[in-house]
């Protein structure tokens, strides 16, 4: 067995993860298997609960996945055919796709150098008579720039919707990113930062008629029980994951304050190499759910790294604009150059609460060594 092999750091570990709190999850499925009760209960009342007082919220309503948050806010806020939606083209596709199953239509607008957010300066130009959103999307853990865009959402009359699935618990200016604006979304998959042991999401909402619609929305529109008279749809969080994310929303402050170790971390023994590394506004307090560096020979440093056993991860290759599902909009190379320019130099090193200070250490010696193959 190699050397590399046997000081290996994976990209992610789900299975540490499990057990650093394998029996609080025992405790709570147990509690669930012992109520008989599966689909909008209590668990998933107490967790919209939680989660609105965790994050300064006035509603929370859960959901089936991030996706479906997305979509059922805009439909919330009455956006539908006709109506444009400015977002970023650097993001996870589902963030353009809810936008088109909302039934509205993405614009893109270009993002900022430093923070890979939806750049305002931009998002104005974007803006047409259609407008009737800013979706910013805080990306990486790291709160977009939402002094300019509440300022331009307040002079041109427009709803913000937040989307805020990478960024749980990410300051702005000291105030919880989602509940900056009329509503934020958060993602539960596996992955972020608060993650369920399988799909859910979440929206955060200002307005309690909203937060009324969008529960009638996800539930098949129904006002009460057969009686429908909304178009939903099903996307309903269920009692399971509900009881697995409030174990997990008790631990959320430690991993949260374990990433930003682990990202300062590398930001020390990464200074001064050849890599655009990811900066913490002076305005922002980020959440890390991503430590994205940036080179212009990405992939040739990821190959350098797999042979020294780091797993890495591009979020994301290929720019919204550009993906076939979005041809219909008329997006081409050359349309968003910073963006465009980031999707080839993007590379997401490892962090993950339970990684050891060894771990980031012998990922960013990795870094150097791997560096010098590829300069």
């Amino acid at each position: 067995m190699s050397a590399a092999a046997t000081t290996a750091v994976p990209f992610t570990d789900f299975r540490a993860h499990v057990r650093a709190i394998r029996g609080e999850l025992d405790a709570a499925l147990a509690r669930v298997l012992e109520s008989g009760w599966f689909i909008l209960g209590p668990e998933g009342e107490a967790l919209e609960k939680e989660l609105a007082a965790a994050f300064s919220a006035a509603h929370c309503v859960g959901v089936g996945n991030g996706t479906d948050a997305l979509q059922l806010a805009l439909e919330a806020m009455g956006v539908g055919p006709g109506d444009e939606v400015v977002t970023s083209p650097l993001s996870a596709a589902f963030t353009g796709l809810a936008i088109l199953r909302a039934g509205a239509r993405p614009v893109f607008a270009d993002v900022d150098e430093a923070t890979l957010t939806l750049s305002p300066a931009a998002a104005e130009r974007a803006l047409t008579p259609r407008t009737r959103v800013l979706l910013p999307v805080h990306l990486y853990g790291h709160p977009a720039e939402m002094d300019g865009l509440l300022d331009l959402a307040r002079r041109k009359n427009l709803l913000m919707l937040e989307d805020a699935c990478q960024a749980h618990g990410a300051q702005h200016r000291g105030r919880t990113v989602g509940t900056l604006s009329d509503a934020g979304t958060l993602s539960f998959y596996p992955t972020k930062n608060l993650g369920a042991l399988g799909d859910g999401g979440a929206v955060l909402l200002a307005v309690a008629e909203h937060a009324a619609r969008l529960r009638q929305l996800r539930n098949g529109g129904q006002s009460d029980r057969y009686h429908h008279e909304l178009v939903g749809t099903n996307s309903r969080l269920d009692e399971m994951q509900a009881a697995l994310l409030r174990v997990g929303l008790r631990h959320l402050p430690e991993w949260t304050e374990r990433r930003r170790r682990l990202a300062a971390l590398y930001t020390e023994a990464l200074a001064g190499t050849a890599l655009v590394l990811p900066r913490e506004q002076p305005w922002a307090r980020a959440v890390w759910h991503l430590y994205v560096v940036r080179h212009p020979r990405r992939d040739a440093l990821r190959a350098a790294l797999e042979k020294r056993g780091v797993g890495t991860l591009i979020h994301y290759p290929v720019a919204l604009h550009v993906q076939r599902a979005f041809a219909s909009l008329g997006g081409r190379p050359g349309d968003f150059p910073v963006t465009e320019k980031a999707c080839g130099e993007i590379l997401s090193l490892p962090l993950y609460p339970e990684m050891s200070d060894a771990q980031a250490h012998r990922v960013a010696d990795a870094v150097r060594e791997a560096l010098t193959e590829v300069a």
